[in-house]
């Protein structure tokens, strides 16, 4: 088969809610994926940081080979042996009492949002069915009818009305839009995502994430940190809060959670507010199974032991340090931490960062646009000096072709 001829099956059999860049990939490993014709690219998306470990670390995989000749799924109508054991892992790796596990990380929010509230009924003492969560407007926290109905972006929520209630949006970067709205007592939460990923790689303003943090506080309000995106070593720190010293009241973890390896997520908080959700209120059939504990294990030893956060620190540097000095018309703006960076740029008559990312495809290097003028470059957390400055060689060369 030729290349067209996969992309023709999958658009006959398949929905058209992807516009993937045309590349079929059958082979990843570490920083590299393969295409089936052999050629071999730089992988600068990461699986939106799922892929954080590098594509098949061997110990993750080697964790899920050993555990699918076991035991693969009890649901939790039974206990399971290696369930406590990740959790304890998690939580003493991420310093909370408690964790709920899921799957994806839209679940993760979703519970969030489930704790919050429930949390804003039997603690705060909002009326009941009254609870609201400030959130930001450019946010991108998933795709189910809730986090859409909390959503500004037309493309996520267009035609899929009625929406749920209960969410006061407000401007990302702006602690004091927050504390006007905190007026209202029955706001029992603000989810926010510390580094905005899918409007482009939005950074906020030094101090903001602590400012937004202190007025929960003054306001008996939940502080929730989406970092599905943002987490896990991926900015540099263990999780993007680390940044200001803030520790999320609920942290939404997922993706680079399992290593890229099979679905895994979870929600932290302590015991306050954790244990307001009851036996059979919430739940997952596949939520904590044994292959995903294996895996969750492993990938935070990965975390650890290779110490990712700090080379995501190192590499990112080196990469908004070199891509700043191109110069060139195109490029409005390098802007990011650790390895979750962007470029803006200013889209010409002809050409659009759709057309970039094409181009670097051809030259061996995979990222995706958003937003028609902005390119995610957000590669594996393994990745070495060498590779980066060669990956960084390979941009360079694209933008002295255009």
């Amino acid at each position: 088969m030729i290349i067209q001829d996969y992309i023709s099956r999958e658009l006959k059999y398949g929905a058209h809610n992807y516009h993937p860049l045309p590349v079929v990939l059958n082979k990843g490993e570490g920083v590299f994926v393969y295409d089936v014709e052999g050629k071999r690219y730089f992988d600068f998306l990461s699986g939106y940081s799922a892929l954080s470990q590098g594509h098949c670390h061997p110990k993750i995989v080697n964790a899920l080979k050993r555990q699918a000749d076991i035991l693969t799924l009890t649901s939790r109508a039974f206990h399971c042996d290696l369930l406590g054991e990740f959790m304890e892992k998690a939580c003493n790796f991420f310093g909370y009492d408690k964790l709920l596990p899921m799957n994806t990380g839209a679940e993760a929010v979703e519970t969030a949002l489930k704790l919050a509230r429930r949390w804003g009924y039997e603690v705060k003492g909002v009326p009941m069915n009254k609870a609201k969560i400030a959130v930001c407007e450019d946010n991108f926290h998933g795709r189910t009818i809730t986090i859409i109905s909390m959503s500004t972006d037309p493309s996520s929520y267009g035609g899929f009305g009625p929406f749920t209630e209960g969410f006061v949006k407000i401007p990302y970067n702006n602690a004091d839009a927050l504390a006007e709205v905190m007026t209202d007592k029955n706001i029992v939460g603000f989810l926010v995502e510390p580094i905005q990923g899918e409007a482009g790689v939005a950074v906020p303003s030094d101090g903001y994430l602590w400012k937004c943090y202190e007025i929960c506080k003054q306001n008996n309000a939940l502080f929730i940190a989406d970092e599905v995106q943002s987490g896990i070593a991926r900015t540099g720190k263990l999780i993007a809060c680390d940044w200001e010293g803030v520790r999320p009241d609920i942290l939404i973890l997922g993706k680079a959670l399992s290593g890229g390896i099979t679905p895994v997520s979870a929600v932290f908080a302590d015991d306050e507010i954790m244990l307001t959700v009851k036996a059979g209120e919430h739940g997952s059939t596949y939520g904590g199974n044994p292959l995903a504990c294996a895996v969750g294990i492993a990938a935070l030893d990965v975390v650890k032991d290779e110490n990712l956060a700090e080379n995501a620190q190192k590499m990112g540097e080196i990469f908004r340090n070199e891509i700043s000095n191109i110069n060139h018309k195109m490029i409005v703006q390098v802007r990011g931490k650790g390895l979750l960076n962007a470029v803006v740029t200013e889209p010409q008559e002809h050409i659009k960062a759709w057309d970039i990312c094409l181009k670097l495809k051809e030259r061996g290097l995979l990222a995706k646009p958003t937003h028609d003028n902005i390119i995610r470059f957000t590669p594996p957390l393994i990745i070495t000096e060498k590779q980066m400055r060669e990956a960084i060689q390979i941009i360079k060369e694209v933008f002295e072709d255009i």
